[in-house]
């Protein structure tokens, strides 16, 4: 996978992230999707000698390799956004689970009276996958994070319910001031996931200030119209949010599976032309392989 590094010119990075998976909904390999990317999401963040893992998709099978590779002892925090297919495709094929000496912390939202590791659990069951949950080796802690707050020595990690079917969380990452945003599956447009009176004041306030958000732009504003209440944003609609909210740099994610890199390449060009006359944010589109540098 070839990686392309993007750092700021001032301080030391504290931050570093790098994309695993981009794409929504489902795997899409092959010749016109190469440059963007086809595995489902996953994102890796490294900060102070941490490793957060966000969501579970396709992508995450290459990480697991690579950590297995560097030869320390596997420590990593995984963060699921919720349990759809493509944001949890990988979680069966991640080696570090496999391995006697790593320590997991797998985290996400509790669906009903599911929770976490019991989700986990029916993926992996005997029907769907050959090698059960209560085989895997790694030492692992299962947490919930519906709403609120949770952190450790390096990390504060805030999760926000958003319009998805299911119960959906986004998450704002904040470490030493700099803040990410991770929200790949929400619907800014509609009234088909109504949270509430206030939501959306709410989810501005969340997301406001960010360094960096990656957000879900599935859509363009024609296609959209016969995909209401399916739970995704266009690239509009992602970019009008960053403006309001005083994004510094915003990366388009949850690419649609049938959205080429041909295809991406104009929405990107328009978007920043769009961006370039509103003064909003600096915007492209996120790549598989690519490490951005906070």
């Amino acid at each position: 996978m070839d990686e392309e590094t993007t750092s700021p010119d001032d301080a030391e990075a504290p931050l570093r992230l790098r994309f695993w998976g981009t794409r929504g909904s489902i795997p899409s390999p092959g010749a016109k999707t190469v440059r963007y990317g086809g595995n489902t999401p996953c994102i890796e963040i490294l900060t102070g000698g941490h490793r957060y893992i966000m969501d579970a998709g396709t992508g995450i099978r290459p990480l697991g390799a690579e950590i297995l590779g560097a030869g320390s002892v596997p420590r990593a925090t995984l963060f699921l956004t919720h349990f759809h297919w493509d944001h949890i495709q990988g979680f069966p094929f991640f080696r570090p689970l496999f391995h006697p000496a790593a320590e997991l912390r797998i985290i996400g939202p509790r669906q009903d009276d599911a929770d976490v590791r019991s989700l986990l659990e029916g993926q992996m069951g005997s029907i769907h996958f050959p090698i059960p949950l209560g085989d895997i080796k790694a030492n692992t802690i299962f947490e919930h994070l519906n709403e609120g707050e949770w952190s450790d020595e390096t990390a504060t990690v805030r999760a926000m319910r958003v319009r998805h079917p299911s119960f959906t969380v986004g998450y704002r990452i904040e470490v030493a001031g700099r803040g990410v945003g991770y929200i790949p599956d929400n619907e800014l447009g509609g009234e088909e996931h109504s949270l509430g009176a206030g939501w959306k004041s709410r989810f501005l306030a969340f997301v406001e200030g960010l360094d960096l958000l990656v957000h879900d732009a599935m859509y363009t504003e024609e296609e959209i119209a016969s995909r209401v209440g399916w739970g995704h944003s266009t690239f509009d609609q992602c970019l009008e949010l960053a403006t309001e909210a005083g994004v510094k740099r915003l990366l388009f994610f949850h690419h649609d599976p049938e959205r080429t890199d041909e295809d991406l390449d104009r929405q990107l060009d328009r978007a920043q032309e769009r961006a370039t006359r509103r003064l909003g944010p600096e915007v492209d589109a996120a790549r598989e392989g690519q490490t951005v540098e906070l």
